[in-house]
């Protein structure tokens, strides 16, 4: 299926999934595939098509954390708005919202800060990268697209999402249709012939270039899990948690894993009177010096009482954190087995039926725009479900004998902590085995 449309006084080429995108009136409904098939580019054209042509319409344009759509989603949205002309942003860096001519306005948020997104009624809601979404975020938004006082046509809630596991929940909710793009369907990878365009030579190769699950969800769009996760008790609705005020009575700690080509990692921690640890800050980024790194860590941790730095065992690295930061670093223990097993001791719920250690949502200082195009994982959270037992003669998962030395890099930094905090129970745990 072919089409060319002609929106705001030029044409746009749309195909399969979409084109289908541009006319279709269920209530719910997403755009699935593989990355670069083009359906962002699609639903932030059907996005302002309905605004556009509905005086006073209201709007919300959402992720799951409202600062990963800066540098992303918004970058895709200003350049179909910009194309188009009449809408003005409102907000500063990070708008909070857009009108257009006709009085229609589209609101700008994540789960994590809904903001005015979640305050009234919208006639049309869109989810960017709604994999990342609970079935009760998704519940939530749905509430607030009823079509109780609509003024458009067709109101509804509609959203684009990569491949997951095949347990999600979008593969098995009745009420949501569910639209599967290609990458044939992107015309700035295919010729309207099915060649690879120059620009497809060089995505296709990125693509390519990909490992494990994130080969098979990103490459290949299919739904599947990872084979011998290593943390699979991880759960993103226990573990990952809305943000909260850090007491300054809790003793903090910050964790570094070196890297350059590699991402440099730096998470900053704080532990309860109950023992558990908070993730509640992190640097995850590529081609940047640690001088660099120490400046910025330096700036972000002003006013904070850091009880340790615990570091991986690069000497140059750590006196360099040394000397700039003006501390003395804590070596790493860097048993993998054993810490590996520490942390997952955390991610067992306790007593209370709730684990011992969090990752705060919107920790990441900034997006690295060379792993967001390499479609890597940019931060510990998304290492979570790629970090994998490597596989025997047999080819099956070798559990508790060596994961692959990839997708690490944050877990590593985690590892440490873990051990570092830990160290007294660890070590009595050896002695007792």
């Amino acid at each position: 299926m072919l089409a060319e449309l002609a929106l705001a006084g030029s044409s746009v080429l749309f195909r399969g999934a979409s084109l289908e995108a541009q006319a279709i009136t269920a209530h719910e409904w997403i755009v699935a595939g593989p990355a670069e098939t083009g359906k962002t580019f699609a639903l932030m054209h059907r996005l302002a098509g309905i605004l556009e042509g509905t005086p006073r319409a209201s709007g919300a344009l959402v992720r799951k954390v409202r600062t990963d759509m800066t540098g992303n989603v918004l970058v895709t949205w200003q350049r179909v708005i910009d194309a188009r002309g009449g809408w003005s942003a409102y907000g500063g860096e990070e708008p909070k919202w857009f009108d257009h001519t006709n009085g229609s306005r589209l609101y700008i948020g994540g789960m994590d800060r809904p903001g005015k997104v979640l305050s009234g009624e919208r006639d049309v809601i869109c989810v960017n990268q709604a994999e990342e979404l609970h079935l009760e975020d998704w519940e939530t938004l749905s509430t607030r697209c009823t079509g109780r006082g609509a003024v458009v046509e067709y109101p509804m809630l509609f959203g684009d999402c990569n491949p997951g596991p095949p347990s999600h929940w979008i593969l098995s909710r009745p009420s949501l249709k569910v639209l599967h793009s290609r990458h044939e369907d992107n015309p700035t990878l295919y010729d309207e012939q099915g060649n690879l365009t120059p620009q497809g030579v060089r995505t296709m190769a990125v693509l390519d270039a990909l490992t494990g699950v994130r080969r098979e969800r990103l490459r290949f769009g299919r739904w599947v899990s990872a084979e011998g996760v290593v943390y699979d008790l991880f759960d993103l609705g226990a573990h990952v948690i809305p943000r909260l005020e850090i007491p300054a009575s809790w003793p903090r700690y910050r964790v570094h894993d070196f890297g350059f080509t590699n991402p440099y990692v730096c998470q900053w921690w704080a532990r309860d009177d109950d023992g558990r640890l908070y993730r509640y800050r992190e640097i995850y980024r590529t081609q940047r010096l640690v001088e660099d790194h120490a400046k910025q860590i330096k700036a972000l941790s002003v006013g904070e009482r850091i009880v340790a730095d615990v570091c991986d065992h690069d000497a140059e690295g750590r006196a360099t954190l040394e000397k700039y930061l003006g501390i003395r670093t804590t070596a790493a223990r860097k048993d993998v087995l054993s810490g590996i097993e520490a942390v997952k001791s955390r991610l067992r719920p306790a007593g209370d039926g709730k684990p011992r250690m969090f990752f705060l949502v919107d920790s990441l200082v900034e997006r690295d725009p060379s792993l967001v195009a390499a479609h890597l994982p940019v931060c510990t959270e998304e290492e979570m479900g790629v970090y994998v037992w490597a596989l025997g003669p047999d080819g099956r998962p070798r559990v508790k004998e060596a994961p692959v030395k990839e997708n690490d890099h944050g877990l590593d930094a985690t590892r440490y902590l873990v051990q570092h905090v830990d160290k007294p129970m660890l070590e009595v745990k050896s002695f007792q085995g």
